[in-house]
């Protein structure tokens, strides 16, 4: 199973960035789609950011204007840029590789708006 590596997470004021990377120790062309979700205490995880393998994307609509989601396939990694941050963004970002074959998961890496 391919190992995903989140990093980048910690604590900001409202209002403001931070930059989550995840890396894959294997090429990320395998997958179909890559993309960040969120699990905030006692809720569901969500989507917040897919990209496919042809660079299409789609946001939720809560963080659509504020995220960007890319991705490097030379360094076998994606981002998520996020501007703008609100206390309500506050959860444990998770990233994800899926094909029709396989599915990978990171551990986790938690973000925190508070002021």
């Amino acid at each position: 199973q391919v190992q995903l590596v989140e990093s980048g997470g910690g604590l900001v004021q409202p209002g403001g960035s931070l930059t989550l990377s995840c890396a894959a120790d294997t090429s990320i062309s395998r997958f179909l789609t890559m993309g960040w979700y969120r699990q905030a205490p006692g809720s569901q995880r969500e989507t917040v950011a897919v990209i496919n393998h042809v660079g299409d994307i789609s946001y939720a609509a809560s963080v659509k204007g504020r995220f960007t989601i890319s991705r490097d396939n030379a360094k076998n990694t994606i981002y998520l840029q996020m501007n703008g941050l609100r206390p309500e963004d506050t959860a444990t970002y998770y990233c994800n590789g899926w094909s029709s074959s396989e599915t990978s998961w990171g551990q986790g890496t938690q973000v925190t708006v508070s002021s």
